[in-house]
């Protein structure tokens, strides 16, 4: 029976969606908006709030209903605790929701832990983004091994790309349950990057919140957080910044994340470096308005490596190996580490040479065309 009483026809799929981050809700928004307005899928939504206030930022910008809320964000966090409360937690939501599939994005704990969840009971998974593989263990940790536990368990892996593909296929995983869709991601961001051009007022409202960004000078935009660069990485990459800001011709803004392996770190470098604006985690909208401003993208961030191409940014990956390879092969991505000659010698010639510049700017974005969700949706309903 459905929430008013009537039979559920027999076509109908019950469908879980269960997200704790703010990627995952970026990613899986598009998916959801597609399958609550389609006649064949009775949908919930559960949040684990892995990231409470960055979750909820996304789910007050898309409107997304949210039937089940977690709530499992506690301060000091451990990597054991997130995985014990969405596993403990997932039960009784399984219990109530009575899924007929489970659907997860990506390399989260969450994601990790949900479909195991789906697994103890029985309940078959859908993995966006799956494919994707660093091949080291411990880079991206712990994303790795999330990754490669829920292609293990799912019975529907939705692969953004031909690469992601052929890597469950080197696993054994049955081809006729993977499906190439792209990147959801490309879905939500030229929804919203179409959003910022038409809605001029919103446009200078996002604008407003920037006031210290100088026309006539190039925007670098920085994002820096991965626990594999907390050893030492963020320091070279600070001391890379500082070095770039000497020129006098660039801006650089760093949204830093509020872990204090971070913050510390690049509070302490970079605090009272002229040329470099550090600020507070954006929401999605200023985030993507920066983006959009910038000339070129440096990031150790996963989702950064999909979303700036589709917006003809270069992007120098800050890590030594990369679970999206494609981007490297496509050469919209270049990866630099965190060593400090490879940043700036890279930099700098993407900003002094305009051909190496345009090079990278005018390559095809191998994630996607935005019309990932509607690829996935006809997987469940027919693969």
């Amino acid at each position: 029976m459905d929430e008013n009483g009537s039979p559920e026809t027999q076509a109908t799929k019950r469908l879980l969606i269960v997200f704790g981050t703010r990627p995952e809700a970026l990613k899986c928004f598009p998916v959801a908006r597609a399958a609550l307005d389609h006649a064949d899928f009775d949908v919930r939504i559960c949040v684990t709030a892995q990231h409470r206030e960055m979750v909820d930022a996304i789910i007050a910008l898309t409107g997304l209903p949210v039937d089940y809320d977690l709530d499992i964000m506690q301060p000091g966090q451990s990597l054991f605790d997130v995985t014990s409360r969405v596993l403990t937690s997932m039960a009784d939501v399984l219990a109530d929701a009575r899924p007929d599939i489970v659907m997860v994005q990506g390399d989260t704990t969450t994601a990790m832990t949900a479909a195991l969840a789906a697994f103890y009971k029985r309940i078959p998974v859908a993995h966006i983004e799956a494919g994707l593989r660093s091949h080291d263990i411990n880079s991206p940790f712990p994303e790795e091994l999330n990754r490669k536990i829920v292609g293990d368990i799912a019975h529907w892996h939705f692969a953004p790309t031909d690469e992601a593909r052929d890597n469950l296929v080197a696993e054994a995983k049955d081809p006729d349950r993977i499906f190439v869709t792209g990147n959801t991601v490309i879905d939500t961001l030229l929804h919203f990057s179409g959003t910022l051009e038409t809605d001029s007022q919103r446009d200078a409202d996002l604008a407003a919140r920037f006031p210290f960004l100088d026309a006539d000078k190039r925007l670098i935009l920085v994002t820096g957080h991965r626990r594999e660069n907390f050893d030492g990485g963020i320091g070279r990459i600070c001391e890379a910044l500082k070095q770039l800001a000497a020129r006098g011709d660039v801006q650089i803004v760093y949204p830093v994340h509020p872990n204090p392996n971070v913050r510390g770190v690049v509070d302490a470098e970079l605090g009272d470096v002229a040329g470099i604006h550090l600020i507070d985690p954006q929401d999605y909208l200023p985030f993507l308005y920066l983006l959009k401003r910038s000339y070129l993208v440096l990031t150790d961030s996963g989702g950064v490596q999909e979303e700036a191409p589709s917006l003809g940014k270069p992007v120098l990956v800050m890590r030594e190996n990369t679970e999206r390879p494609e981007g490297v092969a496509a050469g919209t991505a270049i990866l630099v580490g965190t060593d400090i000659e490879k940043i700036l010698n890279t930099t700098t010639r993407l900003l002094d040479d305009a051909t190496a510049y345009r090079a990278m700017t005018e390559r095809h974005n191998p994630y996607g065309d935005g019309r990932a969700s509607a690829r996935i949706l006809e997987g469940l309903l027919h693969g």
